[in-house]
């Protein structure tokens, strides 16, 4: 009987016991083992922004304006004159073309009298600087139609020669189309009256010989008559 408490007293505590370990083992564990840290907060940013850039803007331009010339500036010369001009060096249309007028009118055969007239006047380099002219120039035979004396008179007296020169030179290149009909205001301060069509032209009184013949800075027209101011 006394043995039988002991055992039952021996198992009563043995049951005690075993929640009081397990809870030992348990704490025991829970220590050994390091908490989790708690993270630290994360802030949820937004993805980097992607701006959609409207592409390049492509400015469409125009393209390059092309200036439609007067038809006179772009053509050949005319004239029953032009044959008789030299086809290929000094004074050729095509020689002509690349020179300033003043030292084109010097290589001229046709225009001697004229370029002694323009030297001796101090013009030359008066037409070469000058930009966008309209020369009219009379050929060595239309000089000759003035009585001898009167030209020599005329050659004499500088300030006259300037005139007389002067009212053969108008501002801007004229192409034919612009001599069809009406005047002109030359740089000596006279008018002249100009008329024609196709290759018939006139100027005052003077016939055009050979017209529209191109320098680097001037349209010039040879004429039969020297156009003496009035």
């Amino acid at each position: 009987m006394k043995k039988s408490l002991l055992a039952s007293a021996l198992t009563v505590l043995a049951l005690a016991a075993v929640p009081a370990a397990a809870q030992a083992a348990t704490t025991s564990t829970l220590l050994r083992v390091s908490p989790t840290p708690v993270p630290t907060d994360m802030t949820s940013e937004s993805p980097t922004e992607m701006t959609s850039e409207s592409p390049t803007e492509t400015t469409s331009e125009s393209p390059t304006e092309t200036t439609s010339e007067s038809p006179g500036a772009a053509t050949v010369p005319f004239g029953p004159g032009c044959s008789s001009l030299p086809t290929s060096g000094p004074g050729s249309p095509s020689s002509m073309a690349t020179e300033p007028v003043g030292t084109a009118l010097s290589s001229n055969p046709e225009l001697s009298i004229l370029a002694k007239a323009v030297h001796k006047a101090g013009l030359t380099d008066t037409l070469n600087s000058a930009k966008d002219l309209t020369v009219f120039a009379p050929t060595d035979k239309a000089f000759a139609k003035i009585p001898g004396k009167t030209l020599d008179k005329i050659l004499g007296d500088k300030a006259q020669l300037t005139k007389v020169l002067q009212n053969h030179v108008v501002e801007g290149r004229k192409a034919p189309a612009d001599l069809s009909q009406g005047t002109l205001n030359t740089l000596g301060g006279g008018t002249l009256t100009v008329k024609g069509s196709g290759e018939d032209y006139t100027v005052n009184d003077a016939k055009v010989l050979c017209g529209n013949l191109q320098t680097s800075n001037a349209t010039v027209y040879l004429v039969d008559t020297v156009l003496l101011p009035k």
